[in-house]
Order: C-alpha cells, then sequence, then structure tokens
C-alpha cells in the first residue's frame, strides 16, 4: 500500500516536471517567435521607411527635373537611333516643341535643324564613342527662331559599366549673347565716338590753318585788283571770281568750324530756309561727287524759328547723308528734293525727299531706336540722335516711302512767338 502511494506521488512529480518543462519550452518558443516576429516587423518597417525615403527622394528628384529651368532630357542609348524617352516642361518651352514632336523620336532628328550642321555629327560621335559632350550651339525652334543654348550630355552606366542612357541638360543663353551683343556695339561705339572726336579736333584745327592762307589769297587779289583799277577788264573778272571763290571758301570753313566747336545749345531767331542753304552748301562737293542734284521748293514767307543753329545743321546733315546713301543703290536715282512751307500758322515743316530705295516695311517702326541699323558700317545712333534734337526743339521727326521711290523724312518745328522772342 504504502509502495503505491509512493509510486503514485512519483507518477505525479513526473508529470508536474514535463508539465513545467512543456510550459517552459513552449514560453521559450513563444519568446523566441515573438523576438523573431519583432524582428522581421523591425525589418519590414526598417525597409518601408527605406522604400518611403527611396520614394521621396525620386518624388523631389523628379519635381527638381520637372521645375528647373534648364532643358532636362533623356536618350536611350541602346537602340540605334538615340530616340528621346523623356523630356522636361522647360526642354518643351525652349525648344517650341510639344511631347508628342519628340518623345520616341531620334535625338538627331531634331539636331538636323541646328544653325551649324556639323554640330549633331559632333555630337553623335561622342555619344558612339561613349563619351560626353559640352558645348555651346545656335539651334532653330520649332517656330524657325534662332536661338543660343548651352548643351551637355553626359553617359548613364549600368552596374556592369554599360552606358544605358544619355542624360542632356541645355541652358538658353540667347539673352547673356544678346547683352554680349549689345555691350560690344556700345564698346564699339565709344571707340567711334571717340575717333570721332579726334577727327573733329583735328578738322578744326586744319580748318584753322586753312584761313590763313586763304585770308592771304584773299589780301593778294585785291591789292592786284586795286594795281589795275580801270585797266585790262578781262583780268579784272579774273580777279573778282578769284575773290568770290575766295570768300565762300573762308565761309565754309568758318561754317565747319561752328559745326564743330563743342558749345552748349545756343538757341537764337534763325530763318530755316538760310540754315537749309548754309548746310547744304557744306555738302556741295559730296553732292557733286556722287553725280547727285540737290533741288529745292523753299517758301520764302517763312516765319522764324527758336533753335540751335549747330544742331539743325546737324539733323539735315545726318538726313541729307541718309538720302544720299539711299540713293547711291539706285544709279539712275539723281534728284533729292528740300522742301519748306507753313504747315500750319504754328508750325513749318521741312522735308527731304530723296529718290532712292527706300525703306523696308518692316524697319519703319524701328527706324529711329537706339543701335538700329540697316547699313553694314552703321552705328544706328544718327536718326535717333536727330529724333531727341528736334524734339527738344518742340518738334517732330518721320519717315515715309514714297508712292513711286524712295522716302521723305519729315521734321516740323515750332514758329517762334512773340513770349520767347
Amino acid at each position: 500500500m504504502k509502495n503505491n502511494k509512493t509510486v503514485h506521488k512519483q507518477k505525479k512529480i513526473k508529470k508536474q516536471r514535463i508539465k513545467d518543462f512543456t510550459r517552459s519550452s513552449l514560453e521559450k518558443k513563444i519568446s523566441r517567435q515573438s523576438a523573431e516576429l519583432k524582428n522581421k516587423k523591425g525589418q519590414l518597417k526598417e525597409g518601408a521607411d527605406r522604400e518611403k525615403s527611396a520614394e521621396e527622394q525620386i518624388y523631389i528628384q523628379t519635381k527638381a527635373m520637372e521645375f528647373t529651368l534648364d532643358a532636362i532630357f533623356i536618350i536611350d542609348a541602346i537602340k540605334p537611333d538615340f530616340p528621346i524617352i523623356y523630356v522636361n516642361p522647360s526642354f518643351l518651352r525652349i525648344t517650341g516643341y510639344s511631347k508628342k514632336d519628340v518623345l520616341g523620336k531620334g535625338y538627331f532628328l531634331l539636331n538636323g535643324f541646328d544653325v551649324n550642321l556639323s554640330n549633331p555629327e559632333e555630337i553623335k560621335k561622342n555619344l558612339l564613342q561613349g563619351k560626353s559632350f559640352h558645348g555651346e550651339i545656335l539651334k532653330y525652334k520649332r517656330n524657325g527662331e534662332k536661338y543660343w543654348t548651352l548643351l551637355r550630355i553626359a553617359p548613364v552606366r549600368d552596374n556592369e559599366g554599360v552606358i544605358t542612357h544619355y542624360v542632356g541638360i541645355k541652358t538658353d543663353t540667347t539673352l547673356m549673347k544678346q547683352r554680349e551683343s549689345e555691350i560690344n556695339l556700345q564698346r564699339e561705339e565709344l571707340l567711334h565716338v571717340t575717333r570721332v572726336g579726334k577727327l573733329a579736333e583735328f578738322v578744326s584745327s586744319l580748318a584753322h590753318e586753312i584761313s590763313q592762307p586763304l585770308a592771304a589769297i584773299l589780301s593778294y587779289a585785291e591789292a592786284i585788283q586795286r594795281l589795275f583799277k580801270g585797266r585790262e577788264p578781262q583780268l579784272q573778272e579774273i580777279i573778282q571770281n578769284i575773290i568770290n571763290d575766295d570768300v565762300r571758301a573762308s565761309e565754309v570753313i568758318q561754317r565747319l568750324r561752328e559745326l564743330l566747336k563743342k558749345n552748349k545749345p545756343a538757341f537764337k531767331l534763325l530763318n530755316i530756309n538760310d540754315l537749309i542753304k548754309d548746310t547744304t552748301a557744306l555738302m556741295l562737293a559730296h553732292v557733286i561727287s556722287k553725280n547727285k542734284i540737290i533741288n529745292f521748293e523753299l517758301d520764302s514767307k517763312l516765319p522764324v524759328i527758336l533753335g540751335d543753329r549747330v544742331q539743325l545743321q546737324q539733323v539735315l546733315l545726318n538726313l541729307i547723308s541718309n538720302s544720299l546713301e539711299a540713293m547711291g543703290e539706285r544709279p539712275e536715282s539723281r534728284d533729292l528734293l528740300i522742301k519748306s512751307f507753313l504747315m500750319n500758322t504754328k508750325t513749318i515743316m521741312v522735308q527731304v525727299k530723296d529718290s532712292g530705295c527706300g525703306i523696308p516695311p518692316e524697319n519703319i517702326k524701328k527706324l529711329f531706336s537706339h543701335f538700329f541699323t540697316s547699313k553694314p558700317d552703321g552705328l544706328g545712333m544718327g536718326l535717333s540722335i536727330s529724333r531727341s534734337i528736334v524734339e527738344a526743339h518742340g518738334g517732330h521727326l518721320e519717315a515715309e516711302n514714297n508712292v513711286d521711290c524712295g522716302s521723305t523724312f519729315s521734321f516740323s518745328l515750332p514758329v517762334a512767338i512773340k513770349e520767347n522772342i
């Protein structure tokens, strides 16, 4: 009986130990599985965070490419025709193309519209050799407009080093080129103005030197005239012609010196017809050398104006010079007409009408703009300065093409009123 109790007790202890062991093993297993699950959960969270971070980076990179001012494009390097597989909005804005015009199309089909057709060949050669390209290129937009672009193309390689794509960036440098051109033009203009200033000083000095022998010639001619007074009528006539030509030459020299003087504007009462005659006298030799003729239709009853003589002469000289150049392009045109008339009781009109080649219609609106010129060696300042002078005198300068041929430049000047006299 006692042995049975002992056996029973031992069995009970053994069952309890088995039970405890099983519970302990199960708890350990559950703990281990819980740890593994927690670890896996951490790994999953870490992977999700990395994926989220990668997605955010891709999103930021995509947005950066979409919003950058530079044109970005991607080329498939595997296919032989180098098709474009991506362009950002700036590429479309700069080139003028739409997505359907470029996506899937060979890159060099678009580059076929380069101004310099050697550029696509150079780029293609670099790409075929797996090299980058960097250079400034003059290109055409879709509408035919020219633009400058700084182009950079670089290869993209996979893990094995094989080139799979090319990424290109284009920066529009048109505005910088235009500003650079304007700066160069202004620099050239300043150099030209400096040269003209030096030339003016030389001419003024030369005019002073010439006036002295002219005065001597006049003195000798007058002395001979006195010696032969009442005798030798033919000789008297020759001497008088010498005196007249000497006086006329002296007047031309004097007007030239006045024109070259650097004086402040001096507004005085002027007869516009006298001003026209004096100015054309300065250009008479130039007109004759070009085999042209200046005709006049001057109203003899015009009232006086208030203006600066030298400045208004500058306007007339410029208009006449331009007309003679325009007529030079048509050898058959010889006549240049200068008119003056009273447009109304308060305004005098002066017109310089030539029979030259005329003004291209597209140039008329920008004719008086700074730096605009249709001449290969022109600065584009003459007409702009002339308009400023006329407007400073209270008038207006304009141009139009004639019905038959040539063009007419007209400027108005106000009649001098009593309050200003």
